[in-house]
């Protein structure tokens, strides 16, 4: 019999939150979320801290939202268009190291978590090893008092 204490334990399937409007879907996924506030400043009618449900999708035109959306590095925030149609990736694919160690990736990725192998278009890496939520980067390690500069979101 082998011990296998050194397995990781898969995590549960990422919890997200859907946002519905004309034309365009929005999740959200909470754990992702970074605070780097691109939404918020991107579109303030959409994405409004004070009103519940915070992500309101209908308050301007799909291709506004999309655009917004984008912004997200984290990759918290994602959209697909009533058509069918998903975020298209980056390309070429980017990888940016941060000054506090974490990757910033925009492109056609494919990330092993937990819970199995998630197809990307946008993520925010740990660098440092101390997330809760690996790999990807939720300010518990050294990264924690790091900000986005918002040139290297773009």
């Amino acid at each position: 019999m082998t011990d296998r204490v050194n397995d990781p334990v898969p995590d549960e399937a990422p919890k997200l939150k859907e946002y519905d409007g004309e034309g365009i879907t929005v999740t959200f996924e909470p754990r992702r979320c970074l605070h780097a506030a691109e939404c918020v400043r991107g579109l303030p009618a959409v994405f409004d801290l004070q009103k519940r449900p915070w992500v309101q999708p209908g308050e301007a035109a799909p291709s506004e939202v999309a655009e917004v959306v984008r912004r997200c590095p984290s990759g918290a925030l994602r959209y697909h268009l009533a058509d069918g149609a998903a975020e298209p990736p980056d390309d070429p694919t980017t990888v940016r190291r941060m000054p506090d160690g974490r990757l910033l990736l925009r492109g056609d990725l494919r990330v092993r978590t937990g819970s199995g192998e998630r197809h990307e278009v946008r993520a925010v890496l740990c660098g440092c090893g101390a997330s809760g939520n690996q790999p990807y980067c939720d300010h518990s390690g050294p990264c924690a008092g790091g900000d986005f500069d918002r040139a290297e979101n773009r």
